[in-house]
């Protein structure tokens, strides 16, 4: 009799397991082949700039005396391509994809499941969150619908759909494995509080939606991390609740107007906590204050520590520069921070962040308007903050890059620190206007600046 019951319930036990199991691994065909004619391949072509042909390996292999025959095949250059994903959002031909993707491109043609080719007209652009609207006309077109990312939880099943490596309308799944995760851009800017997710993503994939169980967009898949160039499981997608808040700007006006409190922030760790009188680590520090910034004309002074802001509570630091990117200028907000050990109410009117890429756009329909001067590229003194975290002492601070124009041609971008032009170092200010105003034209100069910390070295060409 107990070795029978024994059976039943090791027979139980495999019934219970199995159902389990089938609740645990969804049924995903239906969801890809719904949405899968919705997501695009995206193909672009960079004119602007080019690769050298790779030397065959057999080339190595030939004596020295035959090898200057093989020579201008070695020199021969063409322009650059590269491809990504994105997504039809209405029935008019609006696609949304990753503004790495597109940026300089020459020429961007989006490939749809049915093998139809379109060229797509680049409506705006946005580098902060790193989306890109693009518009086709065509017909018969299917559309994704966007989902509430806020809903998403750690450990919710999510489906990816794009072309990695090329290979069309591939299908991906996993979990999410975080929420608001902070992660800086080449330019130290953190505004996107990306999703985490253990989906296998991988270059093509960029710019690809990531879905849901009930097919709904919730994130757009953007970055990895890894150490071979592939999947590792450690992917990123942009929230679908900031990227509609985006691309709904970018259809109005052609830009994205942010938020700015104008504060150096930095983590709160357990000795500042209670230094402060707080229980556990929480908030986000102010280091510095911007004269004449909304925060030092709301009275926020350095060593404040902000733990809401505009009803969003502030976890950590890197939530800070999240919440008040996302509020519209010209808001009113209430903010609640501890100053000298006491909790403090303050209101701010958030300002616009500086650097739009309004300024871009209007450069960009009236080159003649000389912004930028010789190079396209409007720099500033570097701030100590700055000099202090990437260790250098002599530079300008690139503010913005013209598209188009050398600057732009030679591959800088908005927080490089140029330090050399031509043969002549760059000190400051004074002396990049003077090295800038003797450079010759139609001849390649080398040019050396520093991104994140790291001295790179490009070519430069000033045009007659």
């Amino acid at each position: 009799m107990v070795k029978r019951c024994t059976q039943y319930l090791l027979v139980l036990c495999l019934l219970v397991s199995g159902a389990a199991s089938a609740r645990g691994l969804p049924e995903l065909t239906e969801l890809i082949e719904d949405n899968s004619p919705a997501v695009v391949k995206i193909n672009t072509v960079d004119r602007n700039r080019t690769s050298r042909s790779s030397q065959p390996q057999l080339q190595q292999e030939i004596p020295d005396i035959f090898r200057h025959l093989f020579e201008p095949r070695q020199r021969q250059q063409r322009p650059v391509a590269s491809m990504g994903s994105g997504f039809i959002i209405s029935e008019e031909g609006y696609i949304v994809t990753n503004n790495h993707v597109v940026d300089g491109a020459d020429q961007v043609t989006v490939t749809l499941t049915d093998r139809r080719e379109y060229e797509a007209q680049v409506i705006g652009k946005d580098v902060r969150s790193d989306l890109a609207l693009l518009k086709i006309d065509a017909e018969d077109l299917s559309s994704v619908r966007w989902g509430d990312s806020e809903e998403l939880q750690v450990g919710e099943w999510v489906v990816a759909i794009g072309s990695p490596f090329g290979l069309d309308y591939s299908a991906s799944a996993g979990i999410v494995s975080a929420m608001g995760r902070s992660i800086p851009n080449e330019s130290r800017e953190n505004y996107v509080p990306f999703i985490q997710t253990d989906v296998a993503i991988n270059p093509g994939n960029s710019g690809g939606p990531l879905f849901n169980l009930d097919g709904e967009v919730v994130g757009i898949n953007s970055q990895i991390y890894t150490r071979s160039g592939g999947s590792i499981g450690l992917s990123f997608a942009i929230p679908a609740s900031l990227a509609q808040d985006v691309v709904a700007q970018l259809k109005e006006k052609g830009r994205v107007d942010r938020g700015w409190l104008g504060v150096g922030i930095s983590n709160v760790d357990r000795n500042m906590a209670e230094a402060m009188g707080l229980g556990k680590p929480a908030g986000a520090l102010i280091d510095q204050v911007s004269p004449g910034s909304p925060a030092a004309q709301a009275g926020i002074m350095p060593g404040d520590i902000i733990l809401r802001f505009h009803g969003q509570k502030i976890g950590v630091f890197g939530d800070l520069p999240h919440v008040v990117g996302q509020i519209r200028p010209g808001t009113q907000a209430q903010v609640e921070l501890i100053r000298n050990r006491k909790p403090e109410r303050l209101s701010v009117t958030v300002g616009t962040l500086p650097g739009s890429e309004d300024e871009a756009r209007q450069v960009a329909a009236n080159p003649s308007s000389g912004v930028g001067g010789r190079l396209g590229v409007v720099v500033e003194e570097i701030p100590d903050i700055l000099k202090q975290r990437w260790n250098v002492e002599t530079g300008v601070l690139v503010k913005q890059v013209i598209p188009g124009k050398p600057g732009a041609k030679a591959g800088l971008r908005s927080g490089d620190i140029i330090a050399q032009l031509g043969f002549e170092e760059v000190g400051d200010i004074s002396d990049y206007k003077t090295v800038v105003k003797d450079l010759p034209e139609d001849e390649l100069l080398p040019i050396r600046f520093f991104r994140a910390g790291q001295s790179t070295f490009r070519t430069i060409k000033i045009e007659s």
